[in-house]
C-alpha cells in the first residue's frame, strides 16, 4: 500500500521534491477556553500585540475546522514580525489539555519565543508567578554542535500550552535574532519556530518536506540532563530537524528517540480541543497542492477546499502524526 502510494504521488507530481514550492509559514494558531484571559497573559506578560479581533461562524467555517454549529472568536497577535492567532470556541465548547500531557506526547506542539536576555526574561516570569514546565532555564551543553551554547525554557500559558523561551549565542540561529537584539531593548523579539512531536522524522520528512517544499535548516541530536530537565522527560533523547519555508517561522520535528512511550495524537481530536494547534501555510496554488496532498499520508478535515467570506481559499488536514495545517492561497495584491 504505500508503495503504490509513494507511486502515485510521484505520477501526480513529476517527481515531487523537484516540483514542490515552499509553502510560507504565515501564523500558528491555538484553540484557547478564555480569549481574555489568554489575549492578557500574551499582552501584558509576553509584550505581543493586539492586532485584530474576528468572530466567525457559518457553513464555510464549519466545513473549514470539521466543526459543526461553531461560533469563534480569533485575536491576531504579533510579536516582532510573526503572527499568532488565538481561537476560543464559543460554541460548541471543545475538552481541556490533559492533566498528565508530557512533551514527548504527541499532540505537544510550542511555539519557540526568541528573547534578548534570558535570565532577564526567566525572572520577568516569576514575577508574574507563570507556571514551568521546565524545571528551570537550560544551557545546551558545547559539546554538542548544533546547539551547544542555546539558552532555553519551556513555561505554560494560563490554558496550560507549552511555550519556550529561546536565547541564541553567536553563530547559532538565525542571525537576524542577534541584529535585533543589540539593536533593540525589546525583551522579547518574535516566534523563531514551532516544534512538533513526530513518531518518525523520515515519514515526516516526506511529507514536509517532498510534498511541501520546506527545506532542511539544520539537525541535531540532544540528550543529557540539560535536555531531560528543558522537556521534564527523564531519558530524553531528541533527533530534532529543522525546516524552514519561503518566509516565516520555522517548523521543527521533534522525534523522541528516547523514551519511546509517547502517546498518539487522540484520533477523535477536533479544532475546539484546547490541545488543538494549527499551523497556517500560505500558498500559491491550492487548487495544484491538493491533490498532492490527497496522495500523501495526511488526513483531510476539511472535505475540499473552501472559499470564505474575504475571498481566501482555505483547508485543513493534518499531517501524518496528526497536527493540523491549514493551508490558504496566497491572495494577489490589487
Amino acid at each position: 500500500m504505500k508503495l503504490l502510494r509513494l507511486a502515485a504521488l510521484v505520477l501526480l507530481s513529476g517527481g515531487v521534491f523537484a516540483q514542490a514550492e515552499a509553502a510560507s509559514v504565515a501564523s500558528i494558531g491555538l484553540t484557547v477556553g478564555d480569549l481574555e484571559r489568554s489575549l492578557a497573559f500574551f499582552t501584558d506578560v509576553l509584550h505581543f500585540r493586539l492586532q485584530a479581533e474576528d468572530e466567525h461562524a457559518g457553513p464555510a467555517h464549519e466545513a473549514l475546522e470539521g466543526v459543526f454549529g461553531l461560533r469563534t472568536r480569533v485575536a491576531r497577535l504579533t510579536l516582532g514580525t510573526e503572527t499568532l492567532e488565538l481561537t476560543q470556541y464559543l460554541a460548541p465548547e471543545g475538552r481541556p489539555i490533559p492533566l498528565d500531557s508530557r512533551s514527548n506526547d504527541r499532540w505537544f506542539q510550542h511555539v519557540a519565543i526568541v528573547v534578548r536576555d534570558l535570565d532577564a526574561a526567566y525572572a520577568h516570569l516569576r514575577r508574574h508567578r507563570v507556571r514551568h514546565a521546565s524545571s528551570g532555564p537550560q544551557r545546551l551543553p558545547d559539546w554538542n554542535p548544533s546547539a551547544g551554547g542555546i539558552e532555553a525554557f519551556y513555561f505554560k500559558d494560563p490554558e496550560g500550552h507549552v511555550l519556550e523561551l529561546l536565547e541564541f549565542p553567536r553563530g547559532k540561529g538565525d542571525p537576524r535574532w542577534q541584529t535585533l537584539a543589540s539593536a533593540s531593548d525589546a525583551l522579547f523579539l518574535g516566534i523563531d519556530h514551532t516544534a512538533i512531536v513526530v513518531e518518525d522524522t523520515e515519514a515526516s520528512l516526506g511529507f514536509y518536506r517532498d510534498v511541501l517544499g520546506l527545506a532542511v535548516a539544520g539537525t541535531s541530536e540532544n540528550h543529557g540532563s540539560e535536555q531531560e530537565h528543558l522537556n521534564h522527560v527523564f531519558g530524553a533523547r531528541l533527533r530534532i530537524t529543522a525546516l524552514r519555508g519561503a518566509s516565516g517561522p520555522g517548523i521543527e520535528l521533534l522525534e523522541y528517540l528516547a523514551p519511546r512511550d509517547g502517546r498518539p495524537y487522540p484520533r477523535d481530536s477536533r479544532a475546539n480541543d484546547l490541545w488543538h494547534w494549527e499551523t497556517r501555510l500560505a500558498v500559491a496554488d491550492l487548487a495544484a497542492l491538493e491533490p498532492r496532498l490527497r496522495a500523501s499520508a495526511a488526513g483531510f478535515v476539511t472535505p475540499g477546499t473552501v472559499a470564505l467570506e474575504d475571498g481566501t481559499h482555505a483547508l485543513l488536514l493534518r499531517d501524518p502524526d496528526g497536527h493540523a495545517l491549514e493551508f490558504h492561497q496566497r491572495r494577489e495584491r490589487p
